[in-house]
């Protein structure tokens, strides 16, 4: 099969070419751009079930209908209050904002108690994350000049949406040096691999190509439901970086090969496609088969990151079987230029070779060593835990900070950053405020709040049940009112002020009530303050019970960290023994064996156990200020240890087969095998292990450098002790019997 598509390939290879160029312009001029349709909440991901998803609906009538997102207003005097001139700069400010076509609500929030501060809630609808929401947010932050006026009044742009953008344009530039520094690096390690200028260049350019048509097609598979984050643009960098020159190593390194033994140029890719192609293609199809085995996945960041990156590597193993073998047709002997390709009677086996005899002649000492390796760091999993998803931080320079910071100082930690408790009634309590004090006065007994604020306030009440009842009957519900009080409503104005504020804690039509609280063990967003949520959603249900709520919930942060570490550790038990079955038949029906892949996909998982272990030493047991690992990472190890371990696993031992067929015994066919592959392995281990030690140091945030030093260290295991010593160990004491029950099985090695 594969010898038939070498042929074609390499008779139309100029035709390739053509194809591949104008695939190019196509896709990137015609499609949409991946960060177009990143979404960078890490919520958004959860389903509709989870119950910080139904809290989050219960919140509804607070941000206005069709809300998808926020932003938050900040008006701020630091002179002293605010005064009537800034008040009417506000509302005209509101009115400007309103004109916009992506807001569909604007709530004003509260004012402090220093009278300098005004909150306002902006609402977007969907599809306002990535460079539209950069534009909103931009287009309202324009306005600001013109209000302010040089007052002395200062308004800045913060909350969910504000955030995101600050800190996308972090991400972006991260991302862009991401990629910048790992095509260096890979130009650099390839430049020594082949002592070539050419043979770099060749080996990158169809993963480059690959990385510049994945992200618009990628891009195209949202539109079906795809869902992108911003670590799944991170991750395709240097998924098809590391996996396209590996595949171009494999490819090149046999090309050379077969030029060595004295093929023509197009023969030699010839044959080097059919004996490789084999071993690349399965290679592609294990890293697709795991990650589309993500669709099982209930938590949605799982879900989309399977397809996303399968897409990429389709589109990169295309490339190095097509666009790879037709350059190379193309330049022949040129591509090792200016060394010269001389053919030789027998190749030299060099190091790996002479590593491979040494090993198979003590065997168990490998497997000795194998254990007491594996057995340190996997006791290193001992007492690890998970911390939730963490966004990249806005610069403390940024607009959103520094509304942030404002409101942190002039604000109750209740309403800064708070946990929101809130109660649904079938009937209005506008007309039974008694049922609000009594969710207030039950949560009050409860050793779990140090701080509530809500709409009574029963330990320092600012407006009495009575005199609510009063202004209801007289103004109707407060979130109508006007921002700046009327002539004709005949009242102080802080009791005008502080019912309009009533508006935050009860919904217009009374049915729905919230309250901010600080949590009294744990400081939000933290790890303690996760922990706390089973325990919060348990009272506040009782709450719910004792005063006829018909739902209740809790909308903060850590109420979604918590689902979604749970969501994510439930996904993981689910998928792994599906990732093992997948690979391990993919295995069995390349080698022909049902026994080599079972050894093969055991080594594998525990590289992936020890690898784990040695992020739980380096990134919590080591750094006592941890809030623990990022709760991707445990899953992001499984999968590329499984998938990226499995290329190895199949040069080698697809390789060992082919050898094992022409050699008397087996010992000889894998001193063969490790000796022309050695090389191969170690620079592709090397410079994938290289591009995710490069997305740690530029990834720009805690979680990233997590994922990359793991990861890293996961593939440096397995290339340069698992695949080269273990696993040859392995299955030269096995003999014949790795490839029970083919017909090799039956050859007396």
């Amino acid at each position: 099969m594969f010898n038939k598509f070498a042929h074609f390939i390499v008779k139309y290879r100029y035709l390739v070419l053509i194809c591949w160029l104008i695939i190019i312009p196509v896709t990137y001029l015609g499609l949409p751009t991946l960060s177009s349709v990143t979404d960078s909440s890490s919520t958004s991901f959860l389903p509709a079930s989870s119950p910080s998803q139904k809290a989050q609906s219960l919140a509804a009538p607070f941000q206005g209908k069709d809300t998808a997102t926020t932003a938050t207003l900040v008006a701020y005097r630091s002179s002293g209050p605010l005064t009537a001139d800034d008040l009417l700069s506000i509302k005209n400010l509101e009115n400007h904002i309103k004109t916009l076509p992506s807001v569909v609500s604007i709530v004003d929030q509260s004012q402090s108690n220093d009278l300098q501060v005004r909150t306002i809630q902006i609402g977007f609808k969907n599809s306002v994350y990535g460079p539209a929401g950069s534009i909103i947010v931009s287009n309202i932050r324009s306005m600001f000049s013109s209000y302010s006026k040089g007052s002395g009044l200062d308004i800045h742009l913060g909350g969910e949406l504000a955030t995101l953008t600050d800190s996308d344009s972090v991400d972006n530039a991260n991302k862009n040096n991401t990629q910048l520094i790992t095509v260096i690096f890979i130009i650099i390690l390839l430049l020594i691999v082949y002592r070539s200028l050419l043979a770099p260049l060749i080996n990158l350019i169809p993963a480059l190509i690959a990385l510049v048509v994945s992200g618009p097609v990628i891009a195209e598979s949202t539109k079906i439901g795809v869902q992108v984050s911003s670590v799944t643009q991170l991750l395709l960098i240097v998924l098809i970086l590391g996996a396209g020159t590996d595949y171009g190593l494999f490819l090149i390194f046999r090309f050379k090969e077969e030029l060595i033994n004295g093929l023509e140029k197009k023969l030699a890719v010839i044959e080097a496609l059919s004996r490789v192609g084999k071993s690349i293609t399965f290679s592609g199809l294990t890293v697709i088969a795991a990650l589309m085995c993500l669709l099982i996945a209930q938590f949605g960041f799982y879900k989309g990151l399977g397809p996303a990156l399968s897409i990429g590597v389709v589109i990169t193993l295309l490339a190095a079987l097509t666009l790879l073998p037709a350059i190379l047709a193309v330049f022949g002997d040129y591509v090792f230029w200016p060394l010269k390709i001389k053919k030789m009677p027998e190749q030299k086996l060099g190091i790996w070779g002479d590593v491979a005899k040494k090993v198979i002649k003590k065997p168990w000492a490998t497997i000795i060593i194998a254990i007491i390796v594996f057995t340190i760091f996997i006791l290193g999993t001992i007492g690890w835990k998970i911390g939730g998803f963490v966004t990249g931080a806005p610069p403390s320079s940024s607009d959103s900070a520094q509304a942030s910071s404002i409101v942190a100082k002039h604000f109750p930690n209740s309403i800064n950053n708070p946990q929101v408790l809130l109660f649904k009634f079938d009937k209005s309590l506008w007309t039974n405020l008694p049922t609000i004090a009594s969710v207030e006065s039950s949560l009050i007994k409860s050793s779990l709040y140090k701080q509530i604020n809500g709409p009574i306030n029963l330990s320092d009440p600012v407006l009495s049940e009575v005199q609510i009842s009063r202004l209801y009957s007289l103004l109707g519900p407060p979130d109508k009112l006007p921002f700046i009080q009327p002539n004709n409503v005949k009242i102080p104005a802080n009791v005008y002020a502080s019912y309009r504020q009533l508006g935050q804690f009860i919904s217009r039509d009374g049915h729905t009530i919230q309250l901010f609280v600080v949590l009294a063990n744990g400081v939000a967003n933290t790890n303690q303050a996760t922990d706390e949520i089973p325990l919060v959603r348990n009272n506040i249900a009782m709450v719910a019970s004792s005063v006829g709520a018909i739902a209740n919930g809790i909308e903060s942060q850590d109420s979604s960290t918590y689902d979604i570490n749970k969501l994510s550790n439930t996904d993981l038990l689910r998928i792994i023994p599906l990732v093992l079955l997948v690979i391990a038949a993919l295995l069995a029906i390349l080698l022909r064996s049902l026994i080599a892949p079972i050894y093969l996909v055991i080594t594998v998982g525990l590289t992936f156990l020890a690898s784990l272990g040695f992020a739980n030493i380096v990134f919590v047991h080591l750094n006592p200020n941890s809030s623990g690992l990022n709760f991707v990472l445990p899953f992001l190890l499984f999968i590329f240890s499984m998938a990226l371990g499995e290329d190895y696993n199949i040069l080698v031992m697809n390789r060992i087969r082919e050898e094992a067929t022409k050699y008397p015994t087996l010992s000889q066919a894998i001193t063969k095998a490790i000796g022309v592959t050695g090389t191969t392995v170690t620079s592709a281990g090397l410079i994938l292990a290289g591009t995710f030690i490069v997305l740690a140091i530029v990834g720009g945030s805690s979680q990233v450098e997590q994922i990359g030093f793991s990861i890293a260290f996961g593939i440096a295991l397995d290339t340069f002790f698992v695949r080269t010593l273990l696993v040859p160990s392995i299955a030269v004491l096995l003999g014949r019997f790795n490839w029970w029950p083919s017909a090799l099985s039956r050859k007396k090695q």
